[in-house]
């Protein structure tokens, strides 16, 4: 029989007890062992789609007042002092079958992809900590992405800080919160050498709701994502901060509209020069939530950088570089929290004046619960800009 690219990915789903690659969540199993519920409670219809009330949670710095008792710390005679009796601990493994990935006309096993360690609670009645770490991503140990510390109603303002390492565009659409391989390709978008996007960095972040359901959230970051410090142990790598502003409401049961601002300045530089670049992005976004049943997220930004070092380029650099892209994701969930399977689309868009960021593809996405920690998923990806090529994954996703 001839052995084609077609019957060697049959064999591979025949065998994937391997699992797909996902975003991690805000909410981890750790969680509902300490509180003894079901992930249903601030998942729907899975993790790591979060429900209003796994918002609220997080939030509130991963703890539920009404459930909170002396049981869950050491009774050491200090009252300034808190010590877990079982550290909260979760394993997420991640993996894949995959076919014609990168355009590749190949299929691949790929379990474990991701391995991961979490952690997160309450230090006392308004620090909490939040943290993963990366056994194991790619066949390699990635190392820390979100870590952090929130401390909750400020000085009894009702303003929420957060410090440390996280996403950007976490008051925009958590990344790590959704159902897909496929990622929201703008929030990692950026020209030429440049540093600064709407994915990991370090910094602070303000937030703050209201009566009216309106939210405020500002954010510090340094602008130039995460990794090793210098030699100075400094992790920014100029004088620059960057700064972003979101501002969201509530209008009526179902729609929620947002608009962010970001603003920054960074060095940029090429094997000989180096020069400042100021950055601009700027975009609205708008949810529509149908009892968790039908949800529909829109957004689109719009970057702008003053200038730009393109590799090939005659003299080195462009300026006034500009970015536009946009996704829209649908997440159909026929009995909402209540749901054993669910379905996702996804449509990306990117149009640059930096050719390489060009992009355009359509995911369906498919998932199945066998437990509420684990689930069986298909996926399904088309790329329109640049190669235009499918691929397809299936797996399962479990965290325990």
């Amino acid at each position: 029989m001839k052995n084609s690219g077609y019957f060697k990915f049959l064999l591979l789903t025949v065998v994937f007890g391997c699992l797909l690659q996902a975003p991690s969540a805000d909410g981890i199993p750790a969680f509902a062992r300490k509180y003894q519920i079901s992930c249903q409670v601030c998942h729907s219809p899975a993790m790591p789609r979060l429900k209003p009330f796994g918002d609220e949670f997080a939030g509130n710095g991963f703890r539920m007042t009404e459930y909170e008792s002396p049981r869950h710390f050491i009774q050491a005679g200090d009252d300034k002092l808190s010590l877990f009796r079982e550290l909260p601990v979760a394993v997420r493994m991640d993996g894949h079958a995959t076919y014609n990935f990168d355009n590749r006309g190949s299929a691949d096993m790929a379990a474990p992809f991701v391995l991961k360690l979490l952690s997160g609670g309450e230090l006392s009645d308004n620090l909490s900590y939040y943290f993963y770490f990366m056994f194991s991503e790619r066949g390699k140990i990635a190392g820390i992405e979100d870590a952090f510390l929130v401390y909750s109603d400020f000085l009894g303002t009702g303003i929420n800080i957060t410090m440390g390492q996280f996403a950007v565009s976490d008051p925009l659409f958590k990344s790590e919160l959704r159902y897909t391989l496929e990622s929201y390709r703008i929030y990692g978008s950026k020209p030429g050498t440049s540093n600064a996007d709407l994915k990991y960095d370090k910094g602070v972040v303000f937030d703050k709701g209201f009566s009216t359901g309106t939210t405020i959230v500002g954010q510090i970051v340094n602008g130039n994502g995460i990794g090793a410090a210098d030699d100075g142990y400094l992790f920014d790598k100029d004088k620059y901060k960057n700064f972003m502003l979101r501002v969201n409401q509530d209008v009526g049961q179902f729609i929620t509209v947002g608009f962010f601002g970001y603003t920054g300045r960074e060095v940029v530089h090429d094997a000989i020069y180096s020069d400042v670049s100021d950055i601009i992005m700027f975009g609205p976004d708008i949810t529509l939530d149908f009892n968790e049943r039908i949800m529909l997220n829109v957004q689109f930004v719009k970057r702008t950088d003053s200038r730009v070092f393109v590799p090939g380029f005659p003299s080195g650099m462009r300026e006034d570089v500009e970015t536009l892209g946009a996704f829209a994701e649908l997440i159909y969930s026929p009995k909402g929290d209540m749901s054993k399977w669910y379905l996702t689309g996804l449509i990306n868009w990117v149009e640059s004046d930096y050719d390489p960021l060009d992009y355009a593809s359509a995911t369906l996405h498919a998932g199945y619960l066998l437990r509420r920690n684990t689930r069986v998923v298909g996926e399904f990806t088309q790329q329109f800009r640049g190669p235009d090529y499918g691929k397809l994954n299936l797996g399962i996703i479990t965290a325990f």
